[in-house]
């Protein structure tokens, strides 16, 4: 499932504001593509994918970073107008499918919840002995007075649900009835919830001791994390029906956990349709998959296509 140069590029120059420019005696194609992804694929999009389309395609993208859910409530009022969206869980592709936005939504990667930290922070040394024998859990060192710990709004974006998933999920397989809650404290706790291209920069800077983390995010930037057991750490589909298990509601709506599956897809009001749908099946094509390998993605682990 390949996509060519010149087979995108054709596609391209149908886009609406699609600018032909004469490369050595021949037509070369420049187009704009506007990709709304979840916060999370920051490192991937501007290290990675968006230097490819320029040198492969002579397609810009121009990218718009944020948490999913709150990207899909855009989407579905009108707010915004992408060619692309991407999501991480199917929670907010199931909504853009539902309001008629869109049509289908593909796979493309996967990955798994982790506890990232700080290189500076004074619970570096208890973070890197964590779970091994004789020394305290990671639940435990988040525990300690005075851990400055992050994560994202449950409101806006999958991954501040997912943190409260999992931590519900750790409190059963601790065997901690209360653990969410003496980590977390409230659901909203403003005291944690920072946006989420906030996070990373602040753990590297030293300002926070801990976080929430997709295992993306702090490999892409060469921080420390501690791996958490496939029981609870969303990675793993086998486990489907145990993370189902746990639920939060929130404004009177309840949430359950999904494995954390990357979807993409093209939305029915793009300028650019084919170019669109090309770009999402080089993502699925061996080239694409190898980069998002390089970023440390895991495959779409067989996750069947959503569709309205």
């Amino acid at each position: 499932m390949g996509i060519t140069r010149r087979a995108f590029l054709q596609s391209a120059a149908m886009g609406i504001g699609a600018l032909a420019v004469p490369v050595l005696g021949e037509a070369r194609i420049e187009t704009r593509l506007r990709v709304a992804y979840a916060g999370s694929m920051g490192a991937l999009m501007h290290g990675g994918v968006a230097p490819v389309m320029v040198r492969e395609f002579s397609t810009q993208i121009e990218g718009r970073a944020q948490g999913a859910l709150g990207l899909a409530h855009m989407i579905v009022g009108g707010a915004i107008h992408p060619d692309v969206f991407i999501s991480i869980t199917r929670g907010p592709m199931d909504l853009v499918l539902a309001s008629g936005k869109a049509q289908e939504a593909f796979a493309i990667a996967s990955t798994e919840l982790v506890i990232a930290y700080s290189a500076h922070s004074r619970f570096t040394p208890a973070f890197r002995e964590a779970d091994r024998a004789g020394h305290a859990a990671w639940w435990q060192i988040l525990e300690e007075p005075g851990v400055r710990f992050a994560r994202t709004d449950p409101l806006t974006d999958p991954q501040g649900l997912n943190i409260v998933f999992m931590m519900k999920l750790a409190e059963r397989y601790y065997h901690q009835p209360t653990l969410a809650h003496r980590i977390l404290g409230p659901t909203i706790n403003h005291r944690q919830i920072f946006p989420e291209p906030e996070v990373m920069a602040r753990l590297q800077g030293g300002q926070l001791d801990a976080s929430s983390a997709y295992k993306t995010q702090p490999a892409a930037m060469g921080l420390p994390y501690l791996s958490l057991p496939p029981q609870i750490n969303l990675g793993d589909a086998a486990y489907d029906k145990a993370y189902a298990a746990v639920s939060l509601r929130l404004k009177g709506k309840v949430h359950r956990p999904s494995p954390l599956v990357f979807y993409a897809t093209v939305l029915k009001a793009s300028r650019n349709r084919v170019a669109a749908g090309h770009f999402i099946e080089w993502l699925r094509a061996p080239a694409g998959q190898a980069l998002l390998r390089r970023y440390h993605y895991d495959g779409p682990k067989g996750a069947a296509p959503l569709r309205a």
